[in-house]
């Protein structure tokens, strides 16, 4: 990875559908030069994939919290079983294992506090294991360039 591929995956992220020969004109190389930097960083799992970035207002997800969720058991059948119940959970979109007070940070993304709060008290804290639970509200995102 050098200074050029970074200025290519700066493009790509701002627009994953840009045109080969629009991005080579920005970043300053030649359209052959520039898909085959891409194609290498695709094959080289660098560029995992492309996404859509929707609005969750559109999409009746206008309600995002951040919950942190602190476990009494720490064992990894306790953090597999936690995971796989996230992973079937269709309005937690991100799940990461973090340092700190707690073992994970969700980003929970639902219609309304209604909805949230279902998610909280019926596929969360229903589970085995959770101690501690701190909801983190988005009240405006001033900043996000997740892709």
């Amino acid at each position: 990875m050098d200074h050029m591929d970074h200025r290519i995956l700066r493009e790509l992220k701002r627009d994953g559908r840009i045109a080969n020969t629009q991005l080579a004109e920005r970043v300053g190389l030649s359209p052959s030069a520039c898909l085959r930097r891409v194609q290498a960083m695709e094959k080289s799992g660098v560029i995992c994939g492309y996404r859509a970035v929707t609005d969750p207002t559109k999409m009746g997800t206008g309600f995002v919290a951040f919950l942190m969720v602190g476990l009494s058991d720490h064992s990894k059948k306790a953090l597999e079983r936690f995971e796989r119940t996230m992973l079937a959970c269709p309005e937690i979109t991100e799940c990461h294992n973090i340092t700190g007070t707690a073992e994970y940070l969700l980003r929970v993304e639902a219609a309304d506090l209604a909805a949230y709060k279902a998610i909280h008290t019926d596929v969360v804290s229903a589970l085995d294991g959770v101690r501690q639970l701190t909801t983190h509200v988005v009240v405006g995102t001033p900043k996000d360039e997740r892709g």
